[in-house]
Parts: structure tokens; sequence; C-alpha cells
């Protein structure tokens, strides 16, 4: 079994809770500097990579800024900060449960994203909280979409990650979410769902495919109903992308506020935070792999359109 290369340390500190990008510059090249390079291979024009050269933005392991003449090295590497997205703030606290030496869970609102990807950078659960708490090392163990609020893990320590990584991908971890959709008779509760999912890249919605052998699994639990509306409890065994939205959707249950299910919406302008989606994480439980512990940690949050629905569906 090979051994996974370990990276080099980033010169760069973190800004605003985001690592440096690395450029390796590859060991077969040829380059006579690594301005040459970057200009060859970086997908922006030779004045944006001179100008950021002038302003010493590209350094070197060394800390050093790479300068006009640099000569290239084959197999080194060079970091830079890339100049983020401008971003609508997220208006929500992100709630911490739990902080111990190795791993924090937090209650995550609406609307917040869990990691860096796409126009979503500084305003996610993990920049945000790697300068709230100040520990540059910390990483997701998991995810939960953005439009989704509740519990997320947390780990402290690069080293540990993979632990606790791989209790969600050996289902060794206890997951209760909470819904609120709309109540029908006609469907027979509690029942499992099984079916094959499938979430190609670049496609907003994900999609069942009939006869096919399936790859995801939920119970689906009714705890209460009134006035047309459900709260349901989910419990999801395994872990597909929009999976619970989409088994509830199957049943003729579409989640309140969700903009993808049944119906693909238009975008909305940001900073727009009505009608959250309502889907909560309720319950996170595990036994910790480096302490042994036995963990279990439910949010505090509510889903607006069951204790106020007038107040949810007027925003």
């Amino acid at each position: 079994m090979r051994r996974k290369r370990r990276l080099p340390p980033a010169p760069l500190p973190q800004r605003d809770g985001i690592d440096p990008v690395r450029v390796a510059l590859p060991a077969d090249g040829a380059w006579p500097t690594v301005r040459a390079y970057l200009v060859e291979r970086l997908p922006v024009g030779p004045g944006v990579v001179d100008a950021m050269v002038r302003d010493g933005r590209f350094v070197g392991a060394d800390g050093k800024p790479v300068t006009p003449d640099t000569p290239y090295l084959p197999g080194a590497s060079v970091w830079f900060h890339r100049d983020l997205p401008a971003e609508a703030p997220v208006p929500f606290a992100l709630d911490v449960v739990h902080h111990d030496e190795h791993i924090v869970v937090v209650d995550k609102p609406h609307f917040l994203a869990t990691m860096p990807r796409g126009s979503h950078v500084t305003q996610t659960a993990l920049a945000r909280l790697r300068t709230e708490l100040g520990i540059p090392t910390l990483g997701a163990a998991h995810r939960l979409d953005r439009l989704t609020a509740g519990l997320l893990l947390f780990t402290v320590r690069s080293e540990e990650r993979g632990a606790y990584q791989t209790l969600f991908r050996d289902r060794r971890v206890h997951k209760e979410y909470e819904a609120v959709a709309p109540y029908d008779p006609a469907v027979p509760l509690p029942r499992t769902v099984r079916s094959h999912i499938v979430k190609e890249r670049g496609i907003i919605a994900a999609y069942e495919v009939a006869d096919a052998e399936p790859n995801s699994e939920s119970l689906i639990e009714l705890v209460e109903h009134r006035a047309g509306l459900g709260r349901y409890r989910l419990t999801p065994h395994t872990g597909r992308t929009h999976q619970l939205r989409v088994h509830m959707n199957a049943l003729g249950l579409p989640i309140l506020g969700d903009p993808v299910y049944p119906v693909v919406a238009g975008p909305v302008p940001p900073g727009d935070f009505r009608r959250p989606l309502q889907l909560l994480a309720r319950v996170l439980e595990f036994t910790d792999p480096v302490t042994g512990a036995a963990h279990r940690f439910t949010s505090g949050r509510t889903l607006e359109a069951w204790e106020a629905y007038d107040i949810w569906a007027r925003q």
C-alpha cells in the first residue's frame, strides 16, 4: 500500500479562515521562470499574473515573494491567496454545542454552507469557525446541505480527521432529522423507503432510477400532524446527496421550502433568507473513535413552519 505523500506546509497564514492556494510545479517542467509557468497555466491573463507578482502575492516555501526572474524549480511549490467573491453575510448564529481537544460540534443555521465551494467561501461554517474559535486546523468530518440546518461535526486535529470521517463512511453514526411537510393520511407511515438515487455533477436535482438496485434507504415516521401539515422524523441509513428530500418528494410529501423538489425554482438574489427549507439535522450519535466516549448531541433549533406557519409563509 502506497503511503499518501505529505504536502509541504503553507508559508502563508489563512485569510478569513481560508487556506492559501498551493500551485505545484511539475517535476518534468522546463519553464525558465516561475512567472512563465504561472502565465501559461493559471486561468487568468498574463497581466493579472504580472500584477500579482509585482505585488508579492506569490511566495515560495520559504515565504519569500516570487519575482519576475525567480527560476523554475521542478517539483517545488508556490502559494497565493485568491481574490474572494463578494458574499452576503448569513445573519444567523453558528452555535457551538460541544468543544473538546478533538472535536467541535455545532448547530448550523439554514443558508450557511458547510465548506467553501463555488460562490460560498467565507460565509461557510468551516471558515467562520476557524476564525471565531482561532483553530486553523479545523476540518469538517461530514457535510450538510447549505439549506439544511442542524448538527455538524468538525475535527480539531488534521491527523485525526480520517478517523471521524470513517465513522460516516462506514455508517457508524446514528443521525435523525426532522422535517415539516404536507400531511396525507393516504400515505402509510412509518415506512422504509429504498431507491437508486443518481446525482449528476452540474445538475441541481438528483433523481431516482426505477428498477435499479437501491443505493439509498430512509426510515420515514410521522411524529404529529395538524392543519394539513406533518412533523416527520427521518432516519437515513445511507448518505446520498439530497436523499431525504428525494424520498419525501417521492412519497408526495415534499419538504416545505424546498427550492428543488418537486420543481427546481429560479435563483434567488443574494441575501434572500426567506422561507428556509424545513429540514433539520436533529440528532447526531456515535462512539468517539479517538477517546472511546459515547456521544449523543441534539439540536436546539426548531422549524419555523411548525412553530409559526403563518409567519414562515408570509416571509
